[in-house]
């Protein structure tokens, strides 16, 4: 029995510490995506990651975690354990069922902050706000209970996902890419004839600030899914991440840098993560040359991703779609052919390829079609996409009556909020906002 205390308190220690890492997550995702986008939409981005925590923890608590982990109904959905009622029997916790929560509910509010860079500097707050309490309520924990969910019918097939390329990553990153493609492109990102304008980051460095941060994060994200301090897995877990994000960041660095003569910074700082995206779901299940290779293929796979994105002209700002969706589907994937046990080319066998195939597309195909049926019914009741007035004006000021920044002396005026259900932010207009700056 001391023993057993020992160990579940131990447990308890390492998964809060790796929760909180995953959770620290959200400054990463904040920095980053305000990085990315133009500096009067900073604020914008900023309400939009307090928004998945605020909202995430709350619809994840009351209705998410009964979904994703109750007693399971046909493999397709879990009824129970709302609010964190009931008893735990049919999970095999290895740590308090508050302490497990609280490490999923950092994955739920990860999963709904994959979406919000997508669908930067034009989609309404309001609509935002519903659409991520639908997305970590029921999108996310329904997809989640196949995989991870105790009798959920993926997870009975034999589908393995440690920390969640699949479960996380593609389903989001799909979502992702339907979102953007409902709200539309920025007004300026294409043009008539199909052309597309390079619309520059506001803050690189920030950018990168931000990558460091997920990049910390990611430890905990990867190696505190094993829910057990004791792992041996642990310390292969971590080297894993770390290979496969370097080598992410260092096929995108290499490859622009001989395909267009230069390094590129975005390119460079999306591959890290794409290595990073990638190798989430092989981390306990793959060798290190493994991890090199897969993080190095995801590299140049998301820069490959990026132009297929913008040749369907879809608008997506920081690159969620190709770092997150395409990557995590490749992850996932790649379980099948590079895990020690059951991996095509290291065993040749073919059932686990096929699964992780199969469960990966689905995931996927759930993903993107739930989001586009969410956000149909949720712009029946609140427009999807702010006014032209107020995208030209720059989200902050329009919807939130602030700005990231003030030059010396400038004073920025208040614009009251009088069209509250159309989500246009302010009586002013443009003209008149520039003539009263002037």
């Amino acid at each position: 029995m001391e023993a057993h205390g020992l160990t579940l308190s131990l447990n308890t220690v390492w998964v809060v510490l790796t929760a909180a890492m995953i959770f620290f997550m959200e400054g990463g995702f904040a920095l980053l995506e305000a990085g990315f986008v133009r500096s009067k939409n900073n604020v914008s981005i900023i309400m939009k990651v307090f928004v998945d925590l605020i909202v995430g923890v709350l619809a994840f608590y009351l209705v998410g975690f009964g979904f994703m982990f109750g007693r399971d109904h046909g493999g397709l959905i879990g009824l129970s354990n709302f609010m964190l009622r009931g008893n735990f029997t049919h999970l095999s916790l290895t740590v308090p069922p508050n302490v497990f929560w609280l490490f999923h509910t950092a994955f739920a509010v990860a999963a709904i902050s994959i979406v919000s860079g997508a669908v930067a500097e034009r989609m309404n707050f309001r609509a935002y706000v519903l659409f991520t309490a639908v997305m970590v309520a029921v999108i996310y924990p329904l997809s989640g209970h196949w995989v991870w969910g105790s009798g959920g019918w993926l997870h009975r097939l034999g589908m393995e996902d440690f920390a969640g390329s699949a479960v996380i990553h593609a389903m989001a990153g799909f979502g992702a890419l339907t979102a953007a493609f409902l709200v539309g492109p920025r007004i300026d990102k294409y043009n008539k004839d199909g052309s597309a304008n390079a619309i520059m980051p506001s803050n690189l460095p920030l950018a990168a600030i931000g990558t460091f941060v997920l990049w910390f994060g990611w430890f905990g994200f990867n190696a505190g899914s094993t829910l057990d301090a004791t792992s041996p897995l642990i310390g292969t877990i971590a080297g894993n991440t770390l290979i496969a994000s370097v080598a992410g960041g260092a096929a995108a660095m290499f490859y622009t840098m001989f395909r267009e003569g230069r390094a590129d910074v975005g390119q460079t700082i999306n591959g890290i993560l794409a290595g990073l995206v990638a190798i989430t779901a092989g981390c306990a299940y793959v060798n290190m040359p493994s991890a090199l290779l897969i993080g190095a293929i995801a590299g140049v796979l998301m820069i490959w991703a990026t132009g297929w994105v913008e040749l369907i002209k879809v608008d997506d700002p920081v690159g969620a779609v190709a770092v997150h969706g395409v990557n995590g589907l490749f992850g996932a994937i790649a379980v099948g052919l590079f895990a020690t046990h059951g991996g095509l080319f290291t065993t040749g066998s073919f059932h686990l390829f096929g699964v992780q195939v199969l469960g990966t597309v689905v995931v996927s195909l759930w993903g993107a079609g739930a989001t586009f049926v969410a956000l149909k019914v949720i712009g029946r009741f609140v427009p999807l996409r702010v006014s032209k007035e107020d995208e030209l004006l720059g989200l902050d000021l329009s919807l939130h009556g602030t700005s990231a920044y003030q030059l010396l002396g400038e004073t920025v005026p208040v614009i009251p909020s009088t069209r509250r259900g159309e989500g246009a932010g302010g009586s002013r207009s443009v003209s008149q906002y520039l003539s009263a700056r002037d």
